[in-house]
């Protein structure tokens, strides 16, 4: 190993998502951080892979999404987690967070050693995903924003009543059926307290 790559800072950028606050413009019941929210993203991208390729006839690599999935906000470690109302208020914001996604990615991908780059570069760097991989991710991470506004609600907080609304209808119209099964499948028992998880053995 090179001389400057004794020492890597990596990981160590990684295991600070923890204190990555998400929904940092509501008020919270239960406060949710990057690390948590990336591990149920990539769980719910792996199985929506899965239907995809038992239901409905796809091919896709599970083991690949999940672990894109795991890394799919990584970024936010330097950027912090900015609000979807402000990264998609207007096309000028959009590009110029955009730019900065890009440039985090950049600069995290340069604490790995060289040779470990290349591989790491299809997880990080969103334009070097594959686009099939792209599409479960996103509709990983809308589905687990929609159940974080659900235990929002069912905590009473009215904060979320809108956002809830808005990525049921978005899931609803969703055009990828294994999106509906999961749905269907899935999300309501996740209502569930533990007493009445317990009866469905």
């Amino acid at each position: 190993m090179h001389e400057n790559e004794l020492s890597s800072s990596f990981y160590a950028y990684l295991s600070r998502l923890r204190w990555i606050k998400r929904w940092g413009l509501k008020r919270n019941a239960h406060d949710e951080n990057v690390m948590e929210h990336s591990w149920e993203v990539s769980v719910i991208a792996h199985t929506l892979a899965l239907i995809k390729n038992r239901y409905y006839q796809g091919d896709v690599d599970a083991n690949a999404v999940a672990a894109a999935a795991l890394y799919h906000d990584i970024t936010e470690v330097i950027t912090g987690d900015l609000p979807t109302p402000i990264k998609y208020h207007s096309e000028a914001i959009r590009n110029a967070y955009k730019q900065i996604e890009a440039q985090a990615e950049s600069e995290l991908l340069n604490q790995l050693p060289s040779a470990l780059r290349e591989d790491f570069a299809v997880l990080i760097q969103h334009d070097k995903l594959p686009e099939e991989h792209a599409q479960l991710i996103k509709a990983a991470d809308k589905i687990s924003a929609y159940l974080k506004c659900q235990a929002e609600l069912k905590a009473g907080n009215a904060e979320f009543v809108t956002a809830a609304a808005q990525l049921a209808l978005t899931i609803s119209e969703s055009q990828q059926p294994e999106v509906l099964f999961f749905m269907k499948t899935f999300a309501p028992s996740c209502g569930l307290t533990l007493d009445g998880l317990m009866k469905t053995f």
